[in-house]
């Protein structure tokens, strides 16, 4: 039963990825703005091969952030 939670755990998280990846692409910011977005996703996606819900964790973070317009600033 862990082993179906876990995997559609990971089929969350691919769909949520897919989801902020698409929200990145479609925001209108500076590129160094959208390059540290998608740094970000790319950690998250990193995590996700080790640590699962620590990675659902941080995705749900980002994509809180991204729907409340909090963006970080041109690095």
């Amino acid at each position: 039963m862990e082993r179906d939670d876990q995997l559609q755990l990971y089929g969350v998280v691919a769909d949520q990825l897919k989801e902020a990846h698409a929200k990145v692409r479609a925001l209108q910011v500076p590129e160094g703005v959208r390059m540290a977005l998608t740094r970000k996703l790319l950690v998250i996606t990193a995590v996700a091969k080790h640590d699962l819900a620590d990675a659902a964790r941080r995705l749900k973070r980002l994509n809180a952030d991204l729907d409340e317009g909090r963006i970080p600033e041109d690095t």
